[in-house]
């Protein structure tokens, strides 16, 4: 009987990676300045998708750390700039943004992340595109 659970641990945690859909995806987002006359929309990718996450029946017997979930999170990542198109010249007219290499599911780290729970609707261009 020992065996038998022992192989099923296995397949379960294996089937569980496998499973998780967490992958770079495309992502838009809308750069503007108040000093500088236009918005730009840089094209990036971001980490998104679906982690497998298990919920303990046992919360009480384990400790606070065991029960946290798993989210898409970055593995590997690079920044790269962005020149914002009308901007004077007291401004700096740069913006530098994370670019998604490669993601993992695991815990997210608010270091380089942001780790909110609702969405919040505050990407758009309140001046002309460029």
């Amino acid at each position: 009987m020992n065996l038998f659970f022992v192989i099923s641990l296995l397949f379960g945690l294996a089937l569980g990676q496998t499973a998780s859909l967490c992958a770079p995806s495309e992502y838009i987002i809308h750069v503007e300045k108040r000093e500088c006359a236009y918005c730009l929309a840089i094209n990036t990718t971001i980490c998104a998708g679906f982690c497998m996450t298990r919920d303990s029946n046992g919360k009480k017997l384990l400790l606070r750390s065991a029960l946290s979930q798993n989210v898409c999170t970055y593995k590997e990542m690079l920044y790269r700039t962005a020149l914002i198109p009308g901007c004077p010249h007291h401004t700096i007219p740069y913006y530098s943004y994370p670019v998604a290499v490669s993601c993992k599911c695991g815990k997210c780290n608010t270091d380089y992340s942001d780790c909110v729970h609702e969405k919040v609707r505050t990407n758009y261009c309140t001046k002309p595109q460029k």
